[in-house]
């Protein structure tokens, strides 16, 4: 059986942890404890209800047979799979979902992978029964198909081109194109100039074409079985049309209605199919230049609090993080993305909302990066780079190095002044590694542990965090630490109905009481039910002095990855230094738990991304998995929660004190 838990129990195995000397360090155990026990089975009213997928009320008692309509919006995402989950209303009631046998848990929550229907309707039917009595639910939820081929010899998928939309190009710039079509038809698009643009076959092997995704076990299915071989690729360069003249002004003028700008054709045997490419173009000029600023505002006071988020690609990833009343040159967009020309090589898109156009003839940012001057401080350093204007930038960290890459500039650093002797701070440096990119690098004696940036004027601010003392034979003693119980608003929701926020937020506090039974100091970004923002929760962290921030959360998945397999204990950073923090949590959580390992994660995640300290958010189990519901609302199940939380914190911050990380 497994052994009594008591926070008395806690406190004590950690000081154990605690006492560990250099020599004797050992990471946690990987070992787990045994399983916290279920709940006893609950015979209670036959009662059956479907939390996912979410329809508009109703469930169905001993005797009833009720027809759910799945919410107004609610489309299922998935091609050939899905799950379904909710509850029986007590734990011995046998179930099937569509006929099929379902496990039922002893707290009445039930999970099922089911197949989906060749139909845009799947209809779900679940029956339960129990002491002699029936209960059954009718859902019925729209499926999105995709686009399914016909039984004709020739087809064009409408919904294939790429790109659509309204975009803008420099004249001369190219752009690939794709679609797809019926395999084995000649492809070629038709200009209403009479050029042609042909299409060849993608030659990418079909299990190179999208590879595995971050949820899942194996490739999505992301084309409906559309075949590889439908897939054609092309090149269009030229002359951008009707109008040469149309400039993508400070006002981003409508594009016209250019329903010819190109047709295409599927020829294969006597037969052809022709489609509209549903793009309209317009050229940027680079004269005179369109120069933004980046979400000041109109009263041009230079507030630069806030952050407008950079992409590789128009809707990718999160790449550059600019403080407000960074200037910039605008040499593209698609859609409600806009292109900004960092320097020569480099280009991040944003979105069009945070773009404010300067007046016709405004000077690109750039010119020099001028010497630069270090000011230590009891808590950080100071890097000030003097600018001729707010340039873009972009931070990267290594273990003990911050590399700062400045956009559009020449060095001008005759001077590097560092302030004194301070012993953080072993070497400053720069390399003009383009024409027009400077990367300044800042090496350190110790491991990163967090930074900042903003503006000063036209001065660029890098400010340095110290890392704390710690005392490796007390670790807790002293710091500062942040518990975030995620959400509300939103939230997964179990078979039972359980919400995740009334989950994480006990969890959280149970947490604190531990951490401060060792002397820590606990900041609660939430301490009731209210909705928090997301930026809110990260900025009463760095408010707070916080050294280490760790958001609490339960798991769901998304539609078309199998539960079965993909559930258990995860943790997720975004910046390098949060990563051994990650593991040491993952690896007592997992210890705690007995679940699982899904193991560490980067991901970009709001509580992940800040900068000023270490960061992460926890997965501790999944709420749509019956059991692991319960152990998350179980008394016991929240305190190996919090205990995990507090083992791997106290382990990384010891790490850090005796030069592990």
């Amino acid at each position: 059986m497994p052994r009594p838990f008591t926070v008395a129990a806690a406190v004590s195995s950690l000081f154990l942890i605690a006492a560990c000397s250099r020599a004797a360090y050992e990471p946690a155990p990987t070992v787990p404890l045994e399983k916290p026990p279920l709940p006893p089975v609950d015979s209670g009213p036959l009662d059956v209800t479907v939390v996912y997928p979410p329809s508009e009320g109703g469930s169905a008692g001993a005797g009833e047979r009720v027809t759910l309509v799945a919410e107004p919006d609610f489309v299922i995402r998935s091609r050939d799979s899905t799950f379904i989950f909710g509850s029986a209303g007590r734990g011995d009631a046998s179930l099937t979902v569509n006929g099929n046998p379902v496990s039922v848990h002893p707290n009445g929550g039930w999970i099922a992978w089911v197949p989906l229907p060749a139909d845009t309707v799947a209809q779900f039917e679940i029956l339960a029964e129990a002491a002699g009595q029936t209960a059954t639910v009718v859902l019925l939820a729209p499926v999105s198909r995709g686009y399914q081929p016909p039984d004709s010899v020739i087809w064009i998928d409408t919904t294939s081109f790429s790109p659509t939309g309204d975009r803008w190009l420099r004249q001369g710039e190219g752009l690939t194109l794709s679609l797809r079509a019926a395999p084995g038809a000649r492809v070629r698009g038709v200009k209403s100039d009479g050029r042609v643009v042909d299409f060849f076959p993608d030659t990418t092997p079909d299990d190179l074409t999208w590879g595995e995704r971050a949820f899942g076990t194996g490739p999505p299915d992301r084309d409906g079985g559309v075949p590889q071989s439908s897939r054609y690729v092309g090149w269009w360069l030229g002359r951008i049309g009707p109008d040469p003249d149309l400039v993508l002004a400070p006002d981003f003028p409508t594009l016209p209605d250019d329903s010819t700008w190109m047709w295409v054709e599927a020829v294969a045997g006597g037969d052809t199919a022709r489609a509209r490419w549903p793009l309209r173009l317009g050229v940027v000029r680079d004269d005179p230049p369109t120069v933004v600023v980046l979400n000041d505002d109109a009263g041009r006071t230079g507030n630069t609090d806030g952050i407008v988020v950079g992409r590789p690609s128009p809707f990718g990833t999160y790449n550059w993080f600019l403080p407000n009343g960074t200037l910039a040159l605008v040499t593209g967009r698609w859609g409600s993305q806009v292109r900004l020309q960092l320097s020569r090589s480099s280009v991040a898109w944003v979105s069009r909302s945070e773009i404010h156009p300067l007046p016709p003839g405004t000077p690109p940012p750039g010119g020099t990066a001028n010497s630069l001057r270090l000011r230590p401080g009891d808590e950080s350093l100071l890097l000030r780079v003097p600018m001729q204007s707010r340039i873009p930038f972009r931070v990267d960290e290594s273990d003990s190095e911050l590399h700062l890459t400045l956009y559009g500039v020449a060095a001008n650093m005759d001077w590097i002044h560092y302030g004194g002797t301070d012993p953080l701070v072993r070497l400053i440096s720069y390399r003009q590694t383009t024409e027009d990119e400077v990367v300044v690098t800042v090496s350190l004696a110790e491991n990163v542990w967090g930074y900042r940036t903003g503006w000063d004027g036209t001065d660029l601010l890098l400010e340095i965090r110290r890392p704390p003392a710690i005392d490796p034979a007390r670790p807790l003693a002293g710091r500062v630490i942040a518990l975030d119980a995620g959400h509300p608003p939103l939230g997964a929701r179990g078979p039972t109905g359980m919400w995740e926020p009334e989950v994480v937020l006990p969890v959280a506090q149970k947490a604190a009481q531990l951490l401060e039974s060792y002397g820590a100091r606990v900041v609660l970004t939430r301490e009731t039910d209210a909705p928090v923002g997301l930026a809110e929760r990260p900025a009463v962290a760095e408010a707070t002095g916080a050294e280490v921030l760790v958001s609490v959360h339960a798991n769901a998945l998304p539609d078309g990855v199998n539960p079965f397999v993909n559930n258990g204990t995860s943790v997720y950073y975004f910046q390098a230094r949060s990563a051994p923090l990650a593991r040491e949590v993952n690896r007592a959580l997992v210890r705690q738990f007995g679940f699982r390992d899904l193991g560490v994660g980067r991901g970009n995640l709001a509580l992940v991304r800040p900068t000023w300290m270490p960061a992460i958010l926890t997965e501790g189990l999944f709420m749509m998995i019956p059991e692991q519901e319960a152990v998350l609302a179980s008394e016991e199940g929240q305190w190996r929660y919090a205990r995990g939380i507090v083992e791997g914190i106290a382990a990384y911050l010891r790490g850090r004190a005796l030069g592990i990380y």
